[in-house]
């Protein structure tokens, strides 16, 4: 019966709000549930605490807890879950340690069944139930024994069968209607899909004459004349000329780059001051500096079997346009870095005067010490920064290293043809 039912007994007692005390086999009255063998709902009511209910274990598929007890959960179980309801997952474990529960509600489990023993949910998946058919049953409420408060019992509403669903004719026009002015929307994949075939019969064509006129070839004995590439006709034009890009750097005597410590720094990735550059030079006898001063930068490639190639790609460094001038009527077209520090007067002659005209032909570096703040003139100028560090030299060689790094980045992108 219903009345009987310990798992229902629990959740009358937990409903009402009545109080749950712990008893031994012999009835007398213990302050925990781990020193106690029943669980006390009234005077009349003492269930043993390890009476298996009819919540079913999670591994298990039994449906009758009388004929398999080992696979449902004792109502100490349901009970500690209970007591345990609004502590953390720590401490609920520790509970059930306490207690010694050899089973037990899991963590992600118990506030299901707390919702069930409290009322707010009826049903529970894991509840077998009882012999009418639902888990609660419904009609008139279960006559409880004496002592236990009575209270309504929750009723079962029958899910009404299911009936085929019939679009109304004037919703599937309305469907239609929108789906005949929805507009697709394109993404960066469907965007590449074109709405004409692909139809590369010409190149097969032209591909085999040239295979057949090989094999005929090959068949008379002769041996076929190797075809060359076609040269972009952009790269042929330039490669007529002078192709050595050419640096342009401050002639200002402030800056941290002149003609004196140009070549070292970009050549050696060592940096020294202009002074002390200059110092050098008178000792060695050159007074003055160079106007125009080449550098053979060292590139080391590895191919795909490990061997080491190395090259020597040549710039030009100059520092004004009188020096630009020796290189031909238009020579800008092989610039392809301007160093500057940050004064507007430096551009005057050149072919761009204007900060932003100019650093859009040209690769803009702007050279100055770590230790200086900001620059607020620069910040429109499209430029870059490397920053020298006034005692430690060696850092020399990974600011030069991001230098060559920054140029041929943009050099491939805007002006290739100076790249070999």
């Amino acid at each position: 019966m219903a009345s009987e039912d310990p798992l229902l007994i629990l959740q009358n007692a937990i409903k009402s709000n009545f109080s749950i005390t712990y008893a031994t086999n012999d009835g007398d009255s213990v302050a925990t549930l781990q020193e106690a063998t029943h669980v006390q709902f009234s005077p009349t009511i003492r269930l043993p605490k390890t009476t298996p209910t009819r919540f079913r274990k999670a591994s298990s598929t039994a449906t009758d807890p009388k004929a398999s007890p080992n696979d449902f959960l004792n109502l100490d179980a349901l009970l500690v879950a209970w007591l345990g309801r609004d502590a953390s997952g720590t401490e609920y474990m520790k509970l059930v340690r306490e207690l010694g529960g050899a089973t037990f509600v899991s963590i992600t489990e118990r506030k299901g069944v707390v919702e069930w023993l409290e009322g707010k949910t009826s049903e529970h998946d894991r509840i077998v139930p009882l012999a009418g058919g639902t888990t609660t049953p419904g009609g008139t409420p279960p006559t409880l024994p004496s002592g236990l408060p009575s209270i309504p019992t929750l009723g079962v509403t029958s899910s009404p069968s299911k009936r085929r669903y019939v679009a109304d004719i004037s919703d599937l026009e309305s469907v239609k209607k929108i789906k005949r002015d929805e507009v697709e929307l394109r993404d960066r994949t469907t965007v590449l899909r074109g709405t004409k075939p692909n139809n590369f019969q010409s190149i097969r064509n032209s591909v085999g004459e040239r295979l057949k006129k090989v094999k005929e070839m090959s068949k008379s004995g002769a041996v076929p004349p190797p075809v060359a590439p076609r040269p972009d006709p952009k790269l042929l034009a330039k490669k007529n000329r002078n192709n050595f890009p050419i640096i342009m750097i401050s002639s200002s005597p402030t800056a941290l780059i002149t003609m004196y410590n140009v070549k070292r720094f970009l050549q050696d990735s060592i940096f020294e001051t202009s002074a002390d550059a200059r110092t050098r030079a008178a000792a060695e006898g050159n007074s003055r500096a160079e106007d125009v001063i080449p550098i053979y930068r060292r590139k080391t490639q590895v191919d795909a079997t490990g061997k080491e190639t190395e090259s020597f790609q040549r710039y030009v460094i100059v520092d004004g346009v009188d020096a630009l001038k020796k290189f031909g009527e238009d020579p800008w077209d092989r610039v392809i870095c301007v160093m500057t520090t940050g004064q507007a007067w430096q551009f005057r002659p050149y072919k761009w005067s204007e900060p932003r005209q100019l650093f859009h032909h040209v690769k803009g570096i702007y050279v100055s010490w770590s230790n200086d703040p900001a620059n607020t003139k620069i910040k429109d100028w499209n430029v870059s920064e490397i920053k020298i560090d006034p005692h430690r030299r060696h850092v020399d060689k990974s600011v030069v290293a991001h230098f060559w790094k920054m140029l041929d980045s943009w050099t491939m992108t805007n002006k290739p043809w100076l790249m070999t």
